[in-house]
């Protein structure tokens, strides 16, 4: 039996226990079940590090979707074609870059470069959606095209979202492309 000044500190311990024991298994869930977002996909395109002159071209760069998305399949074949449709999205959106010589400045460090380029849309799905409800209900399983997702951002709760509007063009085009998943495709944690 025991006694109350060791019931004291059992109660803070098995907390301790039981979050310790779990922390691990909650750090795993992350966004990596989701189709590739642009962002990731022009990491990959450009290897690690990236070519100086290269990264600038791409970065100053202005070209219409269909235009980026030939530039892509001629430069990269391992893409498939909802990857190339994404990374063209992607470029369209966010090329050029307001600032390319900070962004080729942090080219050498692949986080660094990471955090200097624009969101990609499952970047955004995921640290903006989960807020105020489930990502798989609202937003994987939804089959919607670019002008339905935009449309989205009108409603009232949606216009406060503190998302640019490249940022949503961003997400609505990822979104249209990639999106819905099949349920089988989600963690089962995340369903609902």
């Amino acid at each position: 039996m025991t006694t109350a000044p060791q019931r004291k500190w059992l109660i803070p311990v098995a907390f301790g226990i039981l979050f310790f024991g779990l922390a691990p298994a909650l750090s795993q869930l992350d966004y990596s079940f989701m189709p590739k977002g642009g962002k990731a996909l022009l990491l990959e395109v450009l290897g690690s590090p990236p070519d100086d002159k290269d990264l600038r071209k791409l970065i100053e760069a202005r070209r219409s979707q269909a235009e980026w998305r030939d530039a892509m399949a001629a430069r990269v074949k391992t893409l498939s074609e909802r990857e190339l449709r994404t990374l063209a999205a992607y470029l369209a959106v966010n090329m050029p870059m307001p600032d390319p010589d900070r962004v080729v400045a942090k080219a050498a460090k692949p986080n660094e470069l990471s955090a200097a380029l624009s969101r990609d849309g499952r970047e955004l799905a995921w640290n903006e959606c989960q807020f105020c409800h489930s990502l798989f209900s609202s937003h994987l399983t939804q089959d919607r095209d670019d002008k339905a997702w935009l449309n989205m951002f009108q409603s009232p709760f949606h216009r406060g979202l503190k998302m640019t509007e490249q940022e949503r063009q961003e997400f609505s085009h990822y979104s249209a492309i990639n999106m819905p998943m099949k349920i089988e495709d989600v963690p089962m944690d995340l369903r609902f």
